[in-house]
């Protein structure tokens, strides 16, 4: 018989009625004669009663964990609500029980927190039967079904690119698939449709968008995957901050429907800005932390330590303020100092204010107050504002090490000690460099991509100051990750030419590289530019868990395996054959 509903969608409205339900035995207690089964769908948990006098009594003392069952019972009220359950207020009579599959003893319990992530990865169908789990994979269900919705009603049209392609150079290695038709040559699996959708645009689909897998093979870690889920759109006729508007709109629409947020404002913070201040490109802004730099003011210091580094041609200095409300110990400056050397920066200097009206080792405590002079110390209390109780944090060495050790030392501290300020902090960070130079190839790079288009006024650095030219690019960070970003490409080929020519690259080595693209750009491509959400990162951040994994129903290892599967694995030599290929 077809079942009333899902467990965890019978509520009060059946109170009083005869229902159908199934699902896997969660937990059964047999108390003082009357049999409690918890019986659990992918909607929840719903608490089944078997009085002795029912004629299914029998049956339900052999019910045992993860057994499939279906029961006809009667809703009533349930004597002690539960509130942690939404199903709490009610429970139901059974009267049939019937055994649709029994279960063998799992290798795993389902929801047992202590479970490895390795045993969880091996029994994945198992583990993918807990509620969090359910929970997690419904609510990216319910992320992309609303995305599918809002680009639909603007008018965005959904279309497939291959999977089979040509591999590219640039950004993490290809993964290859040898063709057995074509002898010796390989198709390469997408890192990302970026030149397809710009090729969409130029055939008149002036705004496609497609939830798609990509590949990557790289180095891996909790944030990647080898197969990852992005949300890839791409729109023509649009400034930068008409295709911002628009992917801003579908974030807030996203988070509503979802989760019933309504996102703060997104500030707009230029890529110089957010290194300055937090020395990264996706600041966490619910840590109210900022960076305050000394690299100026103490280019003439007597402490030869910041005297030295001011006077780099790449050196910064630069301090945080940590609140009295935090009472750092001498042990817990130690084991900050043991981290920011993790992240490769020299040390950590401190002050500690302890009566902010004496500018001296009586007031200051910390042993490289001796080194400054009043003036000196002044400029610190001043440019720092540190009130009594504070704690002024240093690090100095090159700008590169700065950025990345006090940033991480900010987030540390922040996450430690629940700074935050919100529960959401959404962000546009923009205006990032075109170019990266690569010391160890001595010329520069793309920062995004060879296509990303400059800044308008910036067309004219390109071949003089290339370092200068900033980019039409932009990343949508929200809680301290990048869930998002895009650019706005270059559709005329003099502006093409002279990005090539600034990367050192010939217009012939472009031909071999891109050719295809480059062709079809001549065409009459219109103006384009889109941006890609990276949908398991988005997941995750939106369900609260601690990595991807937890967000994609059957991932892989951080070694790119497959405990499900175990695959990678070997191949028959008959199958090598086929495809000319020999194995070392």
């Amino acid at each position: 018989m077809q079942r009333t509903n899902y467990c965890g969608l019978i509520t009060n409205k059946y109170l009083n009625q005869q229902v159908v339900i199934k699902g896997w035995v969660h937990k059964r207690r047999d108390l003082g004669g009357v049999i409690f089964c918890d019986l659990r769908d992918r909607e929840g948990l719903l608490q089944i009663i078997v009085e002795p006098n029912s004629p299914c009594f029998n049956l339900a003392l052999e019910l045992k964990p993860e057994f499939v069952i279906e029961v006809h019972g009667l809703v009533r009220n349930r004597p002690q609500p539960n509130p942690d359950l939404k199903t709490g207020d009610i429970e139901v009579i059974a009267q049939v029980i019937t055994i649709l599959n029994t279960s063998t003893s799992l290798p795993i319990l389902v929801d047992d927190e202590t479970t490895s992530e390795l045993n969880r990865m091996s029994y994945r169908i198992i583990d993918l039967r807990g509620q969090k789990m359910q929970k997690n994979i419904l609510t990216r269900y319910k992320i992309t079904r609303t995305i599918r919705e809002f680009l639909d009603n603007h008018g965005f049209i959904d279309i497939e690119t291959p999977f089979l392609t040509l591999s590219t150079p640039g950004g993490a290695r290809d993964f290859l698939v040898p063709s057995r038709i074509n002898k010796g040559k390989f198709y390469a699996l997408p890192q990302s449709p970026q030149i397809f959708k710009q090729l969409l645009m130029v055939a008149g689909f002036d705004r496609y968008y497609q939830i798609v897998r990509c590949f990557r093979d790289e180095e891996l870690r909790a944030d990647r995957q080898p197969e990852f889920t992005q949300v890839d759109i791409e729109t023509s006729f649009l400034t930068e901050e008409e295709i911002r508007a628009i992917n801003e709109s579908l974030m807030r629409h996203v988070f509503k429907q979802v989760l019933n947020v309504d996102l703060p404002p997104f500030p707009v913070m230029p890529y110089a800005d957010a290194m300055s201040l937090y020395g990264s490109d996706k600041p966490d802004l619910r840590i109210p932390l900022k960076f305050i730099d000394f690299t100026h003011e103490f280019k003439n210091c007597s402490f030869k330590v910041f005297h030295a580094t001011a006077n780099m041609g790449n050196g910064r200095i630069a301090a945080l303020v940590i609140p009295a409300t935090i009472n750092l110990s001498r042990k817990d400056i130690d084991e900050l100092t043991t981290f920011v050397k993790e992240h490769k920066a020299m040390g950590l200097a401190y002050i500690k204010v302890v009566d902010n009206s004496q500018l001296n080792d009586k007031g200051l405590s910390s042993s490289i107050v001796k080194f400054f002079s009043a003036e000196e110390l002044t400029t610190i209390m001043h440019k720092t504002n540190a009130q009594n109780g504070d704690t002024i944090l240093f690090v100095a060495d090159k700008s590169k090490v700065v950025n990345n050790a006090l940033g991480a030392l900010r987030l540390k501290i922040g996450h430690q000690y629940k700074l935050y300020t919100s529960e959401w902090q959404p962000l546009w960070v923009v205006d990032f460099p075109m170019f990266e130079y690569d010391e160890q190839l001595n010329k520069y790079m793309p920062a995004h991509h060879a296509f990303t288009a400059p800044k308008a006024e910036h067309v004219n650095l390109l071949l003089t100051d290339p370092q200068l030219c900033l980019a039409q690019a932009y990343d949508m960070v929200l809680n301290g990750s990048e869930i998002g970003g895009g650019s706005v490409r270059i559709h005329d080929a003099e502006t093409q030419a002279k990005v090539f020519t600034a990367l050192n690259l010939s217009l012939e080595e472009a031909q071999i590289k891109f050719g295809y693209l480059l062709e079809n750009l001549k065409l009459g491509a219109p103006p384009h530019g889109g941006l890609a959400f990276g949908l398991d990162r988005v997941a995750a951040i939106m369900c609260k868990a601690e990595s991807i994994r937890d967000v994609i129903a059957l991932p892989k290892t951080t070694t790119g395996q497959c405990l499900l599967t175990n695959a990678p694995n070997f191949v028959t030599t008959a199958q090598l054959d086929e495809l000319n290929i020999c194995v070392k």
